[in-house]
């Protein structure tokens, strides 16, 4: 167990009066820089990579993602060039997070919004394919089928840590969820917390990922798509002070794009009575607290009222 993440039971008021046991998987804390989901997917895809002879790796983010972050320092450390295709204008390279990915040898290439939409099209790929034939294309927020396998040992862990009914994750790509459906294997619930809107699709992007191979129908999932409070990486007031106030209780930090909207989304669940009494849940965090950096960059959100990004704060 010495190799797994940490699992730590939360004390909060609420889980005290509806009488639930609440721990919490801290992949945040897998690695300062590649923390998180990030770690769990690039994992199998850095190893496929090195071990057929690949010069790089290619991916997608915006201007702030958590996975071009990530990609950047793993493939520094696996001396792999990266190359980033990035949705927005060239002025981006200065910010937080890419000015970070440059540092470690990423090449950026900013696209406008309607060639970025290109990026899970058949032809758009080939083109990159031949233009790079050394380097292993992975898509946006890392999520395939070798991440897959790397998320689902998740569950392997939490097998052995403990005994729960239910484990709840962020969903943004839907690669973490899939991993978790997979490696669960109907086992227990899993509740999927979507933080962008009109995310229907992600259902559909499920069963792609899944592909199939199991020999029996995984139907114990769940995706809500009702606490993305607004959009991707929006958030009110309202939410950041809950926010602010459950990280000061339980001491454990969040950040409001993605895990933050899975605490939020718990807190609800439980106030309208959606766990029975002596319900044992699971929170998956899945990292992602650089993002504090670009939002309080954008003045999203206070420097003082906010921890520092993980990496900052062992450097």
């Amino acid at each position: 167990m010495s190799n797994f993440s940490e699992l730590q039971t939360l004390q909060h008021p609420l889980f005290e009066q509806y009488q639930l046991q609440v721990q919490i998987k801290r992949d945040d804390l897998i690695d300062p820089i590649i923390s998180g989901n990030k770690w769990r997917k690039l994992k199998y895809n850095l190893k496929h990579v090195k071990e057929n002879g690949y010069k790089g790796i290619i991916s997608f983010g915006g201007a702030y993602s958590n996975h071009i972050h990530a990609l950047a320092f793993a493939c520094n450390q696996h001396d792999l060039h990266a190359l980033g295709i990035i949705r927005g204008e060239a002025h981006y390279a200065e910010n937080f997070t890419l000015s970070k990915a440059r540092k470690w040898g990423m090449t950026l290439h900013f696209v406008d919004r309607q060639t970025y939409r290109e990026r899970n099209c058949e032809k758009y790929l080939q083109q990159l394919s031949q233009q790079f034939p050394d380097y292993f294309i992975i898509p946006e927020g890392g999520s395939n089928v070798l991440a897959l396998r790397g998320v689902a040992e998740i569950c392997h862990e939490l097998n052995i840590q403990t005994q729960y009914d239910t484990l709840i994750t962020p969903v943004g790509s839907a690669g973490t969820i899939s991993g978790l459906i997979s490696g669960d294997n109907n086992q227990h619930n899993i509740l999927g917390i979507a933080v962008l809107k009109q995310t229907d699709y992600l259902t559909e992007e499920v069963s792609a990922l899944l592909n199939d191979k199991h020999n029996q129908p995984l139907n114990n999932w769940q995706i809500f798509n009702n606490y993305h409070d607004g959009g991707y990486a929006k958030f009110s007031p309202e939410s950041l002070t809950k926010l602010q106030a459950f990280s000061a209780v339980t001491g454990v930090p969040f950040e409001p794009i993605y895990s933050g909207k899975m605490i939020l989304a718990l807190l609800d669940l439980i106030n309208i009575g959606y766990f029975q009494p002596h319900h044992k849940i699971v929170l998956l965090h899945t990292g992602g607290l650089q993002g504090l950096g670009g939002l309080i960059e954008q003045n999203k959100l206070k420097a003082s009222e906010w921890p520092l990004p993980l990496e900052q704060q062992v450097r």
